[in-house]
């Protein structure tokens, strides 16, 4: 009897990491390969996270056309190892992972967040917090282990198909509603219907799994909801690169409803927020996590060195510490535990997405905000409005009131992984060397000044005498270089991402080039 291994027609890709989570094409992310790493995380979790057999553990998924799949496989991998899968439905991941936090139980979101519709996603979060990077090599083993023992069994025996899909996937079962109602009460128990009376507020819907329940939020705090633009086909909208039809959209709605507070949203499983101004302009995570960090009167805060310098300069005015991390939600919530450890005590930290983070629970509004060290996209679109309002103000004076620096981000597509890890290494020392071989790339030509100084925390952040910030980074887990630039304009914002992505001979295209031939010429040399 051949094993189940032996038996597939294909050949399975195994999940990766990346910056939060696993990600993956939808095709590669067969019942079986999902089954297998979500044993895997709860072997881990019963190996160093104290979780015993039989404890609950909460499932949601967002609206993509692969997530009632993937669900039940995570289910089945739930039940099978001896574990209650309580399934809370369709929900944003800030949702099930309050709910997980505050009963002190893990749960799993199956999401693919912004990315396209083809591809999808788990994030396991812990009983107390996000999988930390430390947390994923322990995870990895044990996954390793558990795909060695379901690969050998017998074809025959094995829950799985050659296909490597359950034989019999089942239904999922009736929704758990606490997730949604808790998350609720996270902010009615803060806020009440006073703190939004009167204020209309547009709700751009589209794909996004949150598209009911944050209206019916900020309904319950005064607003007047106005919804747009619902979509039943997945739109992978991404709050990193908001495209010229995107702002274009933005601008339409804010011409149709020019007596609104702010148009808002968020990404596919609602943890990353859009906050437009009532002229239809689009404000940064970055940025917008300032205003939300002053709202709260944190006295610490954390995030990616990606963001714009006038984060920095902003934060250092109003007396904040700050502390800038590698990217991803994992090294923010890392860097706020440690920042609780030396004593601070309203501690926050956000990514470049506008994904919002606290490390404990805060005073606010004479009642108390709950933790969540998870990226959330509500509490940042309140903090905006709540501080526009009770300023007297209007959204987009609370943004012209910061230091005035513009940034900008893109992506390029079929960028080959290898060659991002060659640019990361030649360029990881900041040298005069290496300085002139960037020069080579950004050019005065280009409106480049000399470069003066190079950031290698998380990629390739080069700073120019003139201060222009390039920033040049790999995605963890897709053949993508995403660039993020800050400039004293935003044309020149713009115009950096522009020269970068541009098809074929921009910047990332030229250093390509450039790496290829010498891998060509070194080639040549070794067959000599």
């Amino acid at each position: 009897m051949p094993s189940l291994r032996e038996s597939l027609d294909y050949t399975p890709n195994e999940l990766q990491f990346g910056t939060s989570g696993l990600r993956a094409l939808a095709s590669d992310m067969t019942d079986l390969e999902c089954y297998i790493n979500t044993t895997g995380f709860l072997r881990f979790l019963e190996m160093h996270e104290g979780v015993t057999k039989g404890e609950i553990v909460y499932v949601a998924g967002d609206l993509r056309d692969s997530t009632p799949r993937i669900t039940r496989a995570v289910m089945r991998a739930v039940a099978d190892h001896g574990h209650k899968g309580v399934y809370c439905g369709l929900v944003p991941t800030p949702t099930v992972s309050l709910y997980g936090f505050t009963h002190v139980h893990p749960s799993i979101m199956v999401t693919g967040s912004h990315i396209p519709a083809d591809r999808n996603g788990i994030k396991f979060v812990k009983p107390h917090d996000e999988v930390l990077k430390e947390d994923e090599q322990q995870i990895k083993a044990t996954v390793a282990k558990v795909r060695e023992q379901l690969y050998a069994q017998e074809a025959g025996e094995s829950l799985f198909s050659a296909q490597g899909m359950l034989r019999a996937p089942g239904e999922l079962p009736p929704i758990d509603n606490g997730a949604r109602d808790l998350y609720m009460k996270r902010y009615t128990d803060v806020f009440d219907g006073t703190t939004l009376l009167g204020r209309k507020i547009v709700f751009y819907q589209h794909s996004a799994v949150g598209r009911d329940l944050l209206p019916a939020l900020f309904e319950q705090l005064g607003a007047t909801v106005v919804t747009e633009g619902r979509s039943e086909v997945f739109i992978p909208i991404d709050s990193e690169n908001v495209t010229a039809k995107d702002r274009a959209y933005f601008h339409e709605l804010a011409r149709k409803h020019p007596d609104a507070l702010a148009i808002v949203s968020t990404d596919g499983d609602s943890d990353r927020p859009f906050v437009i101004d009532e002229t239809g302009e689009f404000h940064r995570g970055d940025m917008l996590g300032v205003v939300v960090a002053q709202w709260l009167k944190a006295d610490f805060a954390t995030f990616p060195v990606s963001a714009s310098d006038a984060a920095d300069k902003q934060l250092t005015a109003q007396g904040i510490e700050w502390k800038h991390t590698r990217i991803g939600s994992p090294y923010v919530v890392a860097s706020m535990k440690q920042a609780q450890a030396r004593g601070k005590r309203r501690v926050v930290g956000w990514e470049v997405n506008g994904g919002f983070l606290l490390e404990g629970d805060l005073d606010v509004n004479g009642g108390k905000l709950a933790r969540l060290p998870t990226r959330d996209a509500f509490v940042a679109i309140l903090g905006a409005l709540e501080t526009a309002v009770s300023s007297g103000c209007r959204v987009s004076e609370v943004f012209n009131a910061l230091p005035q620096r513009f940034t900008q981000a893109g992506l390029i597509n079929d960028f080959p992984p290898a060659v991002s890890r060659e640019m990361e290494r030649r360029y990881r020392q900041d040298s005069p060397a290496v300085r002139a071989e960037l020069e080579r790339y950004f050019t005065p030509a280009r409106g480049f000044g000399r470069v003066t100084s190079i950031n290698t925390l998380d990629g390739v952040r080069i700073f120019f005498d003139n201060g222009d910030i390039a920033h040049l980074r790999p995605s963890g887990n897709a053949p993508q270089l995403r660039i993020y630039s800050v400039a004293d304009r935003q044309a020149r914002a713009d115009e950096i991402v522009a020269q970068a992505l541009a098809e074929p001979h921009g910047i990332f295209r030229s250093m390509q080039q450039a790496i290829e031939q010498d891998h060509k010429v070194a080639s040549v040399l070794l067959d000599g």
